[in-house]
C-alpha cells in the first residue's frame, strides 16, 4: 500500500453501487425494484436527518391523534409517513401502499408500476422523547392486479412468502438500512458526511448459538405456559434478557448478536400485537434469509394468508436453537393440555 493510499482509505461500496451489481440476479425486473430500493433509502436519508433535529424543531411527543390501531401518534409518526408516502408515489413504481398509520390502501396514480409496499413508517416511536432507537420497517410485493389498472385489496394481502424484497432502517446511535431480495441479509451504515449508505455488514448470518431473549417480562402471568416455561429455561442457562420496546431496535441487536425475540397473545391481546404485514412479514424473511426461523407458536409466519391489512399476529423470531426450543415447550404445552 502506497503512501497515498494509506492517506485516502477506500469508503467502501455505496448502497445505489450494490444495488446495480445485484439487479441482474431479478430476470423479470427491468430496474424498477432498484429504482424502489432507492426511493426508501432518500426517504430514509430524510428521517434521519427529521430525528436527529426532532428536539429542535418541536416535533417530539404526541400530535393529539389516534392511527386506526387506536393508538396516540406521535409527531414523527406523522412526518415519517408523509414522507414515505411521497417518496414512493413520486418515484413512480409503486402502484399502492399500505401504511400503520393510514386505515385503508392508497391509490399512488403510478398505475404502470409493478409493485406494492407495506411500510410502518416509524416504528418503536413512543420512545422518541427519550432518545431510544426507532426504526422503518418495509415490504414489497409484486402486485396480483393486471398493470395498468388500479390496485386493489388482493395486490396487499398477500402472504409473506411472496416478498420479493423486504427490510428496515434503524435510527440510533448510527443510523443503518438492513434489507434482503431472498438472496442473503445485507447491511449499510449512513455515512452523514457524504449523504450515502456505505456496505458495513455483508452476507449477515445471526449467531446459531443464541445466548439473548428479548420479551415484556411484566405481562409473563398472561403468556401461555409453553412460553412461561421457556422464559423459565431462559433464565435457568443464564441467558442475558435484554428488551427495549422498539421492534426494530430489539431485532437489529438479536439478529447481529444472536437472541430471540418474543411478542405472544396475552389475556388483553388474545390475537398478539404486533401486525402480521408491517411488522412481522418483512422480520420473517430477513431472519430465515439469515439462517433463523419465525412462527407464531404453531404456523411459520410466512405461510400465514392474511385477510386484512392490520391483522394481529403472535410473533417469535430468532436463532433455530432457541427457536426449536420454544417450539419443544409449546409442543409440551399441548401435551398437558
Amino acid at each position: 500500500m502506497t503512501q497515498a493510499d494509506k492517506l485516502t482509505p477506500s469508503i467502501g461500496i455505496t448502497l445505489d453501487r450494490f444495488i446495480k451489481q445485484k439487479q441482474d440476479e431479478f430476470p423479470f425486473a427491468t430496474g424498477e425494484l432498484s429504482q424502489l430500493l432507492r426511493d426508501i433509502a432518500l426517504a430514509g436519508k430524510i428521517i434521519h436527518w427529521e430525528v436527529n433535529r426532532a428536539g429542535l424543531a418541536n416535533i417530539t411527543g404526541s400530535y393529539g391523534n389516534y392511527n386506526v390501531q387506536g393508538e396516540e401518534q406521535q409527531k414523527l409518526d406523522v412526518v415519517a409517513n408523509v414522507r414515505f408516502i411521497r417518496a414512493l408515489r413520486n418515484g413512480g413504481e409503486v402502484c399502492g401502499i399500505i401504511s400503520e398509520e393510514e386505515d385503508s390502501f392508497i391509490d399512488t396514480g403510478n398505475h404502470q408500476g409493478k409493485y406494492v409496499v407495506a411500510i410502518d413508517p416509524l416504528d418503536g416511536s413512543s420512545n422518541i422523547d427519550v432518545n431510544v432507537s426507532i426504526g422503518t420497517i418495509f415490504s414489497i410485493y409484486r402486485r396480483v392486479s393486471p398493470v395498468g389498472s388500479p390496485p386493489i385489496i388482493e395486490d396487499f394481502l398477500q402472504p409473506g412468502n411472496r416478498q420479493v424484497a423486504a427490510g428496515y432502517i434503524v435510527y440510533g446511535s448510527s443510523t443503518m438500512l438492513v434489507y434482503t431480495t431472498g438472496k442473503g441479509v445485507n447491511g449499510f451504515t449512513y455515512e452523514q458526511s457524504i449523504g450515502e449508505f456505505i456496505l458495513s455488514h455483508p452476507s449477515i448470518k445471526v449467531p446459531q448459538e443464541g445466548k439473548i431473549y428479548s420479551c415484556n417480562e411484566g405481562n409473563l402471568l398472561d403468556f401461555s405456559a409453553g412460553v412461561q416455561h421457556f422464559i423459565e429455561q431462559c433464565r435457568e442457562q443464564r441467558l442475558s434478557a435484554r428488551y427495549i420496546g422498539s421492534l426494530v431496535a430489539d431485532f437489529h441487536r438479536n439478529l447481529l448478536k444472536g437472541g430471540i425475540f418474543l411478542y405472544p397473545s396475552t389475556q388483553k391481546a388474545p390475537n398478539g400485537k404486533l401486525r402480521l404485514l408491517f411488522e412481522c412479514n418483512p422480520m420473517a424473511f430477513l431472519m430465515e434469509q439469515a439462517g433463523g426461523m419465525a412462527t407464531d407458536g404453531k404456523r411459520r409466519i410466512l405461510d400465514i394468508e392474511p385477510k386484512e391489512i392490520h391483522q394481529r399476529t403472535p410473533f417469535f423470531v430468532g436463532p433455530q436453537n432457541l427457536m426449536e426450543r420454544l417450539n419443544q415447550c409449546f409442543q409440551q404445552e399441548e401435551v398437558n393440555a
